[in-house]
């Protein structure tokens, strides 16, 4: 899985024919015709209500995708903090961690195995913890 350059539709299209789901039962769930579902298909992106719909219909949840694509590319920067403030609040839920899916781990170890990238290369680019990346290599590593 390219996490990089996510193409949803293409996406979809194989979750759709894995689940032999009807082309009528989707044109019926989500009050469109064939045209707009196939549209949608070849669509790079969606509308997060498309999205959700399509998760629900799958029973797949397309979101962790790009939460995968934002912990490999685009990981949360340390905050500065200063000794008097404390955090600022926001109405927006707080998450505690990156959760690292076993997709992830492969991938990074893939990067490792195949000679792309270096030890320190992954921990400077995708921000991963040296400790963290070690126990990912004895635990995984055949």
């Amino acid at each position: 899985m390219n996490y990089k350059n996510i193409h949803i539709g293409n996406l979809i299209e194989k979750a759709v024919s894995e689940s032999n789901i009807t082309l009528s039962r989707i044109c019926n769930f989500f009050h469109c015709t064939e045209k707009e579902v196939h549209k949608m298909y070849s669509s790079s992106s969606l509308d997060t209500e498309f999205l959700l719909k399509w998760s629900k219909l799958l029973e797949y949840d397309f979101f962790r995708i790009y939460s995968q694509h934002l912990i490999l590319y685009a990981p949360a920067s340390p905050k500065m903090k200063n000794a008097s403030s404390e955090e600022k609040k926001t109405a927006l839920p707080r998450f505690r961690k990156n959760i690292y899916t076993r997709e992830v781990i492969d991938f990074v170890l893939e990067q490792i195995k195949n000679g792309e990238m270096t030890r320190e290369e992954i921990v400077i680019r995708y921000k991963i913890p040296k400790t963290t990346l070690h126990k990912w290599i004895n635990k995984y590593s055949q």
